[in-house]
């Protein structure tokens, strides 16, 4: 393991916006869970979620940005999560935080309800086939924040994978969920949506590459929702 790493997961531990808990601290009930914004942010602001927030480029912005909401980016890379971490500490953004776990344990962290919206922005497509569970806007996954989204609680894609892009199109096709807008060239279309308000690392190296970015909002399926409740 390099140095640089090694000496960003030493300054983990000292940022007051990360938080790390150990997978037994996750597997069951989380000790946040449900209590987020009043024991965390001190407030009863609704809470967003970066999922797979990598360096959380948007989890700060969106904090900047949006002052009277509550902002969670969510990665299992230690080395990636120390930089939207560090920046939130020294910025003192009070309404931005950080949490180091996988995403399966989301239900452990978060209670029914808690969530008002949710980022995905620039995940894994996981194009082989024996790995689609673990595309973020699989069924699996849909399932999984239907029982911490409340009611019409937004979800956000953006990514530059063309099959990622139309296999999420089509899950929310397959599972009768509702499509509130979706573009396959975001910077070229003429829509005003806060997608392109920030832009990611890795969004930034794509753009130098003249690859296009897709951006789909949905919410989910009211009645599934409340069959997950």
């Amino acid at each position: 393991m390099g140095k640089d790493k090694l000496k960003r997961f030493k300054e983990n531990k000292t940022l007051s916006s990360l938080f790390e808990p150990a997978i037994e601290e996750v597997q069951g009930d989380y000790i946040f869970k449900g209590k987020w914004a009043k024991d965390v942010f001190k407030n009863s602001n609704p809470i967003v979620l970066e999922l797979g927030c990598g360096r959380g480029e948007y989890t700060v912005g969106l904090a900047k940005k949006y002052l009277h909401k509550n902002f969670i980016g969510i990665d299992n890379k230690g080395a990636r999560i120390w930089r939207g971490a560090k920046t939130a500490h020294e910025d003192s953004l009070l309404n931005a935080a950080f949490l180091r776990t996988r995403l399966e344990f989301l239900n452990n962290c978060f209670d029914n309800d808690e969530i008002s919206e949710i980022w995905i922005t620039f995940p894994d497509p996981h194009l082989k086939l024996k790995k689609e569970r673990r595309r973020l806007t699989s069924a699996f996954f849909l399932e999984m924040y239907q029982g911490i989204l409340q009611p019409g609680g937004l979800i956000h894609l953006k990514t530059d994978n063309t099959y990622f892009y139309n296999y999420t199109l089509r899950i929310i096709i397959e599972g009768n969920h509702n499509l509130i807008f979706e573009t396959n060239d975001l910077y070229a279309d003429s829509c005003k949506e806060e997608a392109k308000d920030f832009q990611t690392f890795y969004e930034q190296m794509f753009l130098k590459e003249n690859t296009n970015i897709k951006y789909i909002k949905f919410s989910l399926n009211a009645a599934s929702e409340q069959i997950q409740k």
